[in-house]
């Protein structure tokens, strides 16, 4: 392959989708010649616009239902499906047919991600397809926009960044991974979506940045995405006279976003009808929720707007004048998001839970609790001691503080477009550092909210070549896998476990750790389960740590995996004595590797601590 002549972000959103790139020859140190893929899309039949955000919709139409020449695009003219804001105005009226949240649906651990479960309420005749192949579907149409706008110079030829939430389990993040490479995607590289948001306010700073941040700051960015909140602390140190960035925690998986506040905005909407003596069905409601999405936008985006027009279709024949109107106000809008997603809190509060249903639908884990400033109390309680072994950071934290200090805020993620919504976090945060007597934060400016993640993942790839300002870490948490204790049989009791250390937090790309002598037995031939663990708070352990026990929230179990690990000429089911050698690649991937003891051929198990596992 010929060196590439761009270096590619892609924002791979629950609710748009972006790319922005940088000519890499334009582009000089830490100033990048960057620009917006303006996607070419339909917006009605046989329109084609070309628009900056590809909205994260995809709508199925009828055979029927749609004209000769009304899905062509600049590319193609044989698709039968249409995908961005075509889809999302068309599916507005027919929800049934319309896939969207495939994102969060791709995180979902409780479906099969590879079936065709989507649009999840559909009948039986309309088609479904998986979230795994409408990712498929979005990231393949960005490339063939891409191929479109620049001929002489092939999608397939450039390197590419794809991002994802930190909080992404590492099933979501393989299958991202598969999407891309089944899209075409040859060259690619994951990256979460707040330290892109970072990258883009050090891009856009032109090499500014050093003058808004100091030594011993520690930077909370708070990205409140369509379908996750991710929370995520990165410390600027001072190195031989240099500012570094070091990415020192990340937050929990919380499925918490612009869906939730749709969902809650359908509802408060639907009371109004209700009390009017309108009752609305499951279908109806879901073209609600659809509609108050676009309300919300327009609401949150122009502050000038004072209520917003919705119009719910009918299911029967005659559809304009079976039609349901009504409208949502600013002050819906206020009471339902701001009041009940970031209401006031105290940072000894944490998220409410409450006892689950024994039966329940398939539809997406939300979190239980819906308010992000009771999650971001608890992340930074937890992460009270993230910053302790940083040089310098000891004597700017005071010893008695219940919760980390924050110094400098980045917000990210549409809802703050609203100035109501980031006001009411900065106000419950800088109540929270007044009470133990800190300096209220800094907010960092120049966020281009709906284009931050895309443009911050391209600019990393521009970094990644030996440009520019590169956020450090390593690992976001350390890594463990499961290690079965031999025990005499006793019934209605399992063999305990222990946690062995292959990975520490913060170990960086590149690096190798030999694990200690000590020999374990390997089951080959038959399947088996490797138990994995990650933590976000255990900064202590090295690489070989056995855990014999832990608190419950010092280690969350990860998926497993199951595989059938060759015989290689042993009996299916034997025992293999085995030592264990860990490494973390270039591209973020932790590898371990089984060495048997006489020699012979060795097992490997991939877990990517960023992207997934094989």
């Amino acid at each position: 392959m010929s060196e590439p002549r761009f270096v590619i972000g892609i924002d791979l959103g629950t609710t748009h989708c972006a790319l922005s790139y940088v000519d890499i020859a334009a582009s000089d140190g830490e100033h990048a010649a960057q620009q917006v893929l303006q996607i070419p899309q339909l917006t009605g039949p046989g329109a084609v616009e070309a628009l900056p955000l590809l909205p994260s919709f995809l709508y199925l139409p009828h055979e029927n239902e749609l004209g000769e020449g009304d899905l062509t695009l600049p590319w193609t003219s044989a698709q039968d499906y249409v995908v961005g804001e075509f889809a999302r105005s068309r599916g507005a009226g027919t929800p049934i047919r319309l896939v969207s949240s495939a994102k969060s649906w791709l995180c979902h651990p409780g479906v099969d991600r590879k079936a065709a479960i989507l649009p999840s309420d559909a009948p039986d005749e309309v088609a479904r397809i998986s979230p795994l192949e409408a990712s498929i579907r979005y990231l393949a149409h960005l490339r063939d926009g891409w191929n479109d706008a620049q001929p002489d110079a092939p999608f397939d030829e450039q390197d590419i960044t794809v991002t994802i939430p930190a909080s992404f389990d590492p099933a979501a993040r393989e299958l991202t991974a598969e999407a891309a490479a089944t899209a075409g995607y040859r060259h690619m590289t994951l990256l979460e979506e707040p330290q892109a948001a970072l990258y883009s306010w050090i891009q856009m700073s032109e090499g500014h940045w050093r003058d808004e941040a100091e030594p011993g700051d520690v930077i909370l960015v708070v990205d409140v995405g369509g379908g996750t909140t991710d929370l995520s602390l990165i410390a600027v140190v001072e190195r031989d006279g240099n500012l570094e960035l070091h990415r020192v925690a990340v937050g929990e998986h919380i499925l918490l976003g612009g869906d939730n506040m749709d969902l809650a905005l359908a509802y408060a909407v639907a009371r109004k009808l209700a009390t009017a003596g309108t009752q609305l069905d499951a279908w109806q409601m879901r073209a609600l929720a659809h509609a108050c999405r676009g309300a919300k936008e327009t609401l949150l985006g122009d502050p000038t707007v004072d209520a917003v027009p919705i119009v719910v279709p009918s299911r029967g024949s005659k559809l304009i004048g079976g039609s349901i109107r009504t409208e949502l106000g600013r002050e819906t809008l206020t009471a339902t998001i701001v009041d009940g997603f970031f209401p006031s809190a105290q940072v000894s509060d944490r998220p409410l839970s409450r006892a689950r249903a024994a039966l329940t639908q398939l539809g997406l884990p939300y979190a239980q609790d819906a308010a992000i400033t009771r999650h971001l109390a608890a992340f930074l309680g937890r992460q009270l001691g993230a910053t302790a072994e940083l040089e310098g950071f000891g004597a700017l934290h005071p010893a008695d503080a219940s919760f980390l200090h924050p110094t400098a805020v980045l917000f990210n993620g549409g809802v703050f477009k609203s100035a109501l919504l980031a006001d009411r976090v900065l106000a419950t945060l800088n109540g929270w550092l007044e009470a133990e007597g800190a300096a209220p934060v800094r907010v960092l400016q120049r966020a281009d909210l709906d284009l931050a993640v895309a443009r911050g993942a391209a600019y990393y790839g521009y970094v990644r070549r030996g440009r520019g300002v590169r956020i450090r870490g390593g690992t976001a948490r350390a890594y463990y896998v499961a290690v079965e204790s031999a025990m005499p049989a006793v019934p209605g009791v399992e063999p305990p476990i222990q946690a062995l250390c292959l990975a520490p937090f913060g170990m960086e790309e590149g690096t190798e750790a030999q694990l200690p002598a000590q020999e374990f037995g390997l089951i080959v031939g038959e399947p088996v389960r490797f138990r994995f663990f990650g933590s976000s708070v255990r900064r202590q352990d090295e690489v070989g740590t056995l855990l014999d026990f832990w608190g419950p929230d010092e280690l969350q179990e990860l998926e497993e995996i199951e595989a059938s690990l060759p015989a290689e000429g042993r009996a299916a089911g034997e025992i293999v004595r085995v030592k264990l050698h860990a490494r973390v690649t270039e591209a973020g991937t932790l590898e371990l590797e089984a060495l048997p003891a006489d020699g012979s051929a060795r097992w490997k198990v991939s877990f990517d601590v960023r992207g997934g596992q094989s």
